[in-house]
């Protein structure tokens, strides 16, 4: 059976509402939805829903939808086989090891070495394999700053696939709250969780930034280690400060390496000091404390 992918071009803003609108509208059916953010400084990004069965009458749906949201835009159809290409991808990228971790899927859990701490991660539909510069950066970042801090209570905020999760809980042996903005993350999370032997130490729930109750309840926390992006990572600097327990440590990234004085500079006005920078793949990874 082939699906049909429908697409459109929006702005950020109304992405976030057609997304949450059409979640609603095909929650019950369990069609995939997806935002891609094709242009940030253009603003534009690329919404995908993807219909099997009735396309014509899914498109119609959609076209209503956007019309009571005062949105006009072209709907394009796109027919894709039947192919399972998370799985496909997976099969094809290779493990990585960053410091102490080793990061990989099931077809390569017999590549693990005594010694290492291994993750494995099945990605599905959330970011984060640990192939990316970002994550990566991320685990070798976590391991310096864990051999020199006991941290006794950590988040992982846009914590996409759980890998960073995952590795401060087993690497630490301490509770840690993951976070995302998009639930089909959370479940992924949940699931690999599971799968890396952590679930009683990872908490995972669909939250957007800081506006969710969990965190008055956990926090302040001793480590946040954000991999998203720039420019949000230094829009939330000030609810970073609210949220870190003094002292505590700050691990972000998804940070090119032209961006990083611009977020180093945001939180140093929020009472954080640079402790130290990893460039990798063109991206940093950045080590601040409150």
């Amino acid at each position: 059976m082939t699906q049909t992918r429908l697409h459109f071009i929006t702005g950020k803003l109304e992405s976030i509402s057609v997304f949450a609108a059409f979640e609603a509208a095909f929650e019950d059916e369990g069609l995939p939805i997806a935002v891609l953010e094709v242009d940030e400084d253009r603003d534009i990004y690329e919404v995908s829903l993807y219909a099997d069965g009735d396309v014509d009458a899914v498109e119609a749906r959609a076209k209503d939808i956007l019309a009571g949201l005062s949105i006009a835009r072209p709907i394009g159809r796109e027919a894709l086989p039947d192919i399972d290409w998370v799985a496909r991808s997976l099969e094809g990228l290779k493990p990585v090891r960053a410091g102490r971790f080793f990061v990989h899927g099931a077809h390569d859990r017999r590549k693990r070495h005594s010694g290492e701490l291994a993750i494995e991660i099945e990605a599905g539909l959330a970011f984060g394999t640990g192939h990316h510069g970002t994550t990566a950066g991320c685990l070798e970042m976590l391991e310096k700053v864990m051999r020199r801090e006991r941290p006794r209570n950590a988040l992982d905020l846009g914590t996409g696939s759980a890998v960073l999760a995952i590795a401060v809980a087993k690497l630490a042996h301490i509770p840690v709250l993951a976070t995302d903005i998009d639930p089909v993350a959370a479940r992924v999370a949940a699931a690999n969780a599971r799968l890396n032997h952590v679930k009683a130490l990872v908490e995972t729930v669909t939250a957007p930034g800081f506006h969710h109750p969990i965190f008055g309840k956990r926090a302040p926390f001793d480590l946040i280690v954000a991999n998203i992006l720039a420019r949000p990572l230094m829009r939330l600097a000030p609810q970073m400060a609210d949220h870190i327990a003094l002292g505590g440590s700050i691990v972000l990234s998804g940070i090119l390496e032209r961006q990083r004085d611009a977020v180093v500079s945001a939180y140093v006005g929020q009472n954080f000091r640079h402790v130290r920078t990893l460039h990798r793949e063109g991206w940093v990874t950045i080590h601040l404390k409150h």
